[in-house]
């Protein structure tokens, strides 16, 4: 039976850091995005409440800021190379990401064979934010289970990999769970644990697992 790696993006894909702040930091934004961070971290805004803040932040993005964002973001080392061993191996691999889906959906050109974010607008922005298309921790086991019947596997064969309170839900409904750098809100939840920049690393905790 195939299995689903699933991956999250923000703390987990980036080390220390996530899409808006890096995308922020294009346009000199940092500081604010960093706040906004904070803020969803500790519950104080919901992610439709995030999203739209962002986007408020953001108008003056273009797709060179988006570009320059992914490019010079910190990644952990050897995904692509973790991509290619899961594909070579007749399995699959996702990421799902609260962060915008104009920056998730690049990891398909790195081997990811799906990717989903919260949608934004096209970028430069024209059309309004709509908060329904706000991912949350919950929707992330939606997805999963969509991406599962896609690729005909089942829960049972799904891997995920996160770090924060947003993958909480996923570790909950999954039988084998990787912490990556992971903070306080998913102690105890994981099956297995990860500290470190190196992706390979992280999967060859559960590359044998069935």
């Amino acid at each position: 039976m195939a299995r689903l790696h699933l991956f999250d993006l923000d703390g987990t894909l980036l080390h220390g850091t996530t899409a808006p702040v890096e995308i922020s930091r294009q346009l000199g934004l940092k500081a604010e995005a960093v706040a906004l961070d904070q803020a969803i971290g500790a519950g104080l805004i919901s992610p439709p409440e995030y999203a739209q803040q962002v986007y408020a932040l953001w108008a003056a993005l273009t797709e060179a800021h988006v570009i320059a964002a992914f490019d010079s973001a910190p990644w952990l080392a050897r995904i692509r190379d973790v991509w290619a061993e899961i594909s070579e191996q007749g399995d699959y691999c996702a990421v799902v990401s609260l962060s915008p889906s104009f920056f998730v959906e690049r990891l398909t050109g790195w081997g990811a064979h799906a990717a989903y974010g919260s949608r934004f607008p096209a970028v430069p922005f024209v059309e309004r934010m709509d908060p329904a298309g706000v991912l949350n921790a919950a929707a992330k086991v939606l997805i999963a289970d969509r991406l599962c019947e896609q690729f005909g596997v089942r829960r049972a064969d799904c891997v995920a990999y996160g770090d924060s309170s947003s993958d909480r839900d996923l570790f909950g409904a999954v039988p084998i769970s990787v912490a990556v750098n992971a903070d306080r809100h998913l102690s105890g939840i994981a099956t297995h644990s990860y500290q470190g920049r190196d992706l390979w690393e992280a999967y060859e905790l559960v590359r044998q697992a069935r």
